[in-house]
């Protein structure tokens, strides 16, 4: 009785340990394993030590190292135009010639009224000197000494004039022949053979560019100017200038700032420069329009980055470094930011890995993929890719 009263009280304590088993079972399932969140795709770069080129951009334009318009001196019938359009001159080549015949005219009046005038002075002279002979003989008045001394000096007036007025005519037959003051390449004519010119036509006959060497201008704010003095000692030290061009950003020719003006523009807050550049290869041309990059300094063994990986952040900038397929943020310190690239001073050093694409989704340690490989972490140790979970 006793021995089966035993196994009713083993048998309903196995049964109740089964059931709270199976209830704890039933309420105390394991939890299934969180699914890995799939790395942030990115784009990233290497952090370089280099020497750096500092420099200021600014818009330019080109013009001829010296323009010149040639306009007509006197009036007259433009005989012709002996240059072609676009060619090269050299100085002191005939550019045009205007008819010189009323000029050849008024230069020999001017020859004959001056042999007139000195014939009669030098008459003048023999009688004056005839007349003091007579004067110390108590032969004449001193009053008619006196009359021929003024009559000699009026014929030296009317000589002098007549020699001014023969210059004048040389020089006026001399403008009829133009001739090219520089050495450049001819414009397009204006005014054609047999025309009418004056010396107040304003358009000129033709123009002359200088274009081997040529001038780039081009204008600074003027917060930059004390950068500018410092680093060309005062304006003494010429700075490398490269021109670049705006449409397709090729570099066209290096030359020097030669030039600062004077004064501050008050009405832009800007200082106007012109820079020299040799043109040999003629690829710059006057009226082009240019970009301009004034080189100040070189900075040697400068640790670089790209520009874009340059974030802002409340306590400053930073930048994403990859380690170990992991974004790991890191404070930056830079000297300055040149086109695309940043100057920095501390934060990253040379060979460090950074994010230049797909910082906007990234937290500190977050696990990233560069653009183009595979996610390390989906990648079994076979060499083959597994799905993301």
């Amino acid at each position: 009785m006793a021995g089966s009263k035993r196994l009713s009280w083993v048998l309903a304590g196995a049964c109740a340990g089964a059931v709270a088993l199976f209830g704890w079972a039933l309420f105390h399932k394991k939890p299934a394993p969180q699914a890995q969140q799939p790395a942030t795709a990115i784009a990233v770069a290497k952090v370089q030590m280099r020497d750096v080129l500092v420099s200021i951009n600014a818009l330019g334009q080109a013009q001829g190292w010296q323009a010149v318009t040639v306009r007509p001196q006197v009036n007259g019938k433009l005989l012709r135009v002996p240059v072609r359009e676009g060619s090269e001159v050299t100085a002191g080549a005939l550019v045009a010639e205007i008819d010189p015949a009323p000029f050849r005219a008024a230069l020999m009046q001017s020859q004959g009224a001056l042999a007139r005038d000195q014939a009669q002075l030098k008459l003048a002279k023999l009688k004056l000197t005839l007349y003091r002979q007579l004067a110390t003989q108590d032969s004449i008045a001193s009053l008619d000494v006196e009359t021929q001394a003024a009559l000699v000096s009026q014929l030296a007036g009317d000589v002098m004039l007549d020699q001014g007025a023969l210059a004048a005519a040389q020089v006026n037959l001399d403008y009829t022949r133009i001739l090219a003051p520089v050495a450049g390449r001819i414009g397009v004519r204006l005014v054609d053979a047999g025309n009418l010119v004056s010396t107040t036509d304003t358009g000129g006959i033709v123009t002359i560019n200088q274009i081997s060497p040529i001038a780039v201008t081009f204008t600074l704010p003027q917060g930059e100017f004390q950068r500018l003095a410092h680093f060309s000692n005062g304006f003494e030290k010429p700075l490398v200038t490269r021109a670049f061009s705006q449409e397709s950003g090729e570099l066209l020719d290096t030359g020097e700032l030669v030039v600062i003006d004077n004064r501050v523009d008050p009405a832009t807050a800007t200082v106007q420069l012109k820079a020299r550049f040799a043109n040999t290869g003629r690829h710059l041309w006057p009226g082009q329009l240019l970009n301009v990059k004034l080189t100040l300094e070189t900075v040697r063994d400068a640790v670089v980055l790209p520009s874009i990986a340059v974030n802002q952040g409340p306590n400053g900038p930073f930048t994403y470094v990859v380690e170990n397929n992991l974004a790991m943020l890191r404070p930056l310190e830079f000297d300055l930011q040149q086109d695309d690239i940043t100057i920095v001073k501390s934060g990253v050093k040379s060979g460090d890995t950074v994010v230049v694409e797909g910082q906007g989704s990234l937290r500190p340690g977050a696990r990233v993929a560069v653009r183009g490989l595979p996610d390390p972490a989906s990648v079994r140790p076979g060499g083959e890719s597994r799905p993301h979970a």
